[in-house]
């Protein structure tokens, strides 16, 4: 069982790690992966369609004498998963950056739109997830895997045509060439000038002239204190290698991506849970009561509940508590973005609590009705699950959209596309650490536990409820753990001043209120008292 459920995250795992491995794209190479998704697909509908790249039909999918597979078809389908997934893993990290880019940050309007962008990426990503998984589950399963497939191939096709159509219009920012061969001149050269003083004035370390930044689109960062030793790399020397001598904005840049290290870090344990839905969530609904009627319900299918949650969420946060929290703090956000995935983090505790709780619940129904050992189906309804999905939707409306919002906004100008790659980082550590500490916690509770074990494929022999619990304490040290690094974490300054102007109209909005309310209330006493 466990296999499998490791089989389901392979690719999801590969597509993320490519993701980080060619995050620097510009528009040209984009577009290439792209059709290298479209590629992918295509393989993969034509392997479910054609007769001779199908594998023999098997009656009984359990049975020892089905055939197996030709080599060609096996090398057709796995080819057209792994081309998919680096055509996917291409553009996931890049398109959203684009979209980003095309709101001016010099521009208030345009930052104020900005600010709710990834709100409707995320909405948009997960409407499509509900699409898939429901409409096209529903055709894999009752019509067939060759239409089930060919009609997203389809939709990513005129996508891809949309996309290329509107090229012309985007705004584009120079490719500045691999940002890991910068950040990695700036470690270099300090630690090749270890024994060197860097002067107290920043003004004496190397900088380039502010006109060679502005001719060529870019932004001059100011010397910071923190990260000291990075300083020496822009200690002037007798030589401008690049490998010995870097500037000053090289040097923040490279600062700015270490700083948001300690917070990716601090998102590994909520990218664990993610991990959940699809692996113990799901097998725990096998166990349980899932007819309404003469139809059956697939446990897999109540993660649209997830969907379905985080898009009522996003809605409500952008609409209705976005605007509240901007009255009440005069941010233009509402509340910051590390305080949004700190509420995010929280809901994961009381996801984490409530699952076990449920759980305790299921089990003690195993042990009254005498199916602990045969591990048979519950006379207890699936939708007791339903919090714990809903919960989640919900706790990725704050810190999923939160953490892919932070990275883009933190990183430098010129190394975008690697702060988001950190948000999908994040989720493909997330599933190796789940896939660990299942293994790790199977086998020392078997070894060393009074029980059998808290995981066997006999989920009414387990103790899931314990499990859970040890995530909901891991969830609890992990979040006092991001509560101190977000403490001393220093927001890099705005490359405009756009947001102060935002601020501002917010405060300025806020006292015409007051004014104008103080004026109703005078002209309803002066009517009164005549």
């Amino acid at each position: 069982m466990w296999m499998k459920m490791d089989m389901m995250m392979d690719t999801q795992k590969m597509e993320l790690w490519i993701s980080k491995a060619i995050l620097f794209l510009d528009q040209r190479q984009v577009d290439g992966k792209l059709v290298l998704s479209l590629l992918g697909m295509s393989l993969l509908t034509l392997a479910v369609s054609i007769h001779g790249l199908k594998p023999p039909p098997c009656a009984n999918p359990t049975a020892t004498d089905c055939k197996k597979a030709s080599t060609l078809q096996l090398a057709v389908f796995f080819g057209a998963l792994y081309t998919l997934a680096v055509g996917t893993g291409g553009t996931k990290p890049n398109i959203s950056t684009i979209g980003a880019d095309q709101f001016d940050e010099f521009h208030p309007k345009e930052k104020s739109q900005k600010l709710s962008f990834f709100n409707w990426w995320m909405f948009s990503i997960f409407l499509g997830t509900l699409f898939a998984n429901t409409v096209l589950v529903y055709i894999q399963d009752n019509v067939g895997w060759s239409l089930g497939y060919g009609l997203p191939t389809l939709g990513l096709a005129i996508s891809i045509m949309i996309f290329l159509a509107g090229s012309a219009f985007y705004r584009h920012k120079k490719p500045r060439g691999s940002p890991f061969t910068r950040m990695a001149r700036v470690v270099i050269a300090a630690l090749r000038k270890w024994n060197v003083q860097v002067p107290s004035d920043p003004k004496e370390l190397y900088e380039l002239d502010l006109g060679e930044y502005t001719k060529n689109g870019k932004v001059r960062i100011d010397s910071t204190p923190t990260l000291r030793f990075l300083n020496k790399a822009c200690v002037k020397v007798d030589t401008t290698d690049p490998w010995m001598l870097c500037s000053v904005t090289q040097v923040e840049e490279t600062k700015q991506m270490l700083r948001m290290i300690p917070i990716l870090v601090a998102t590994f344990i909520p990218s664990t849970m993610i991990a959940q839905i699809n692996t113990l969530f799901v097998k725990q609904g096998t166990t349980l009561k899932r007819n309404i009627g003469n139809f059956n319900i697939p446990p897999a299918s109540l993660g649209a509940f997830v969907t379905i949650s985080l898009l009522v969420s996003v809605v409500l946060y952008d609409r209705f508590f976005m605007k509240l929290a901007k009255r009440l703090t005069k941010n233009p956000r509402g509340i910051n973005i590390l305080q949004r995935m700190g509420i995010g983090m929280a809901f994961h505790i009381v996801i984490m609590l409530v699952a076990s709780f449920v759980e305790r619940h299921r089990l003690s129904v195993a042990r009254d009705h005498g199916l602990v050992e045969s591990g048979k189906q519950l006379p207890l309804s699936i939708f007791i699950l339903l919090p714990q999905f809903i919960l989640m939707g919900t706790a990725d409306a704050f810190l999923e959209v939160a953490k892919i919002e932070f990275f883009y906004d933190q990183a430098p100008e010129g190394m975008k596309s690697l702060g988001t790659s950190y948000s999908m980082t994040s989720l493909g550590v997330g599933s190796f650490i789940s896939s660990f500490l299942l293994s790790t916690v199977s086998d020392i509770t078997k070894k060393h536990g009074n029980h059998r074990g808290w995981i066997l494929n006999n989920l009414n022999a387990s103790h899931l409820d314990y499990y859970y619990a040890f995530f909901a304490i891991l969830n609890l040290l992990n979040f006092i753990f991001f509560l101190f690094v977000s403490k001393f974490y220093v927001y890099k300054a705005e490359v405009s001043d756009s947001l102060a102007v935002l601020r501002q109209e917010l405060e300025i909005g806020s006292k015409h209120r007051v004014t104008n309310s103080q004026e109703a209330s005078t002209n309803t006493q002066v009517n009164g008292s005549t």
